[in-house]
């Protein structure tokens, strides 16, 4: 794997992409934007944090805080447009399954108005099941870290 970015590949991914990429939408599309994309290796997913997402109703209330299995999905979906590029999947329906998630850690609160920044790296991957790195990050402070596996499935051709 190489440390550039694929020329012929995106280097970011907008919200119009992502949903090309992943079946996820409101009010779990749980990532905004995607940038410094490197096929098959990494990207950097961005999920901003605004107060009038439906969480911080009861999550909890006089102290919205985002919650942490939201971030780990976050990472997920991240890692999801990160495959759905280097296996180009755009526009074919592929749907994501989550087979594991270990060694979680959450190291601080994240609150409206934080940019969450979801850094994720590719450990094994190429065919239908990928393992990642993910660390969620703030102001670069480290917010969350965790593995995780995810399975891809594409519908086969009629």
């Amino acid at each position: 794997m190489t440390d550039q970015p694929n020329a012929d590949a995106p280097q970011s991914a907008d919200l119009s992409l992502i949903q090309r990429i992943i079946p996820h939408r409101y009010p779990f599309l749980l990532v905004d934007k995607v940038r410094d994309i490197y096929i098959n290796k990494s990207c950097v997913g961005i999920k901003n944090i605004t107060f009038n997402e439906p969480q911080f109703q009861g999550h909890f209330p006089g102290m919205p805080i985002f919650p942490g299995v939201m971030i780990i999905e976050a990472m997920a979906q991240t890692s999801g447009i990160l495959v759905g590029l280097s296996m180009d999947l755009v526009d074919k329906n592929a749907t994501v399954f989550f087979m594991g998630v270990d060694a979680v850690k959450f190291r601080r609160k994240v609150v409206p108005g934080d940019a969450l920044e979801l850094h994720v790296t590719a450990l094994r991957g190429g065919g239908r099941v990928w393992k990642f790195a993910g660390r969620a990050m703030v102001d670069g402070e480290l917010a969350c870290e965790a593995e995780f596996m995810a399975m891809f499935d594409v519908p086969k051709k009629a």
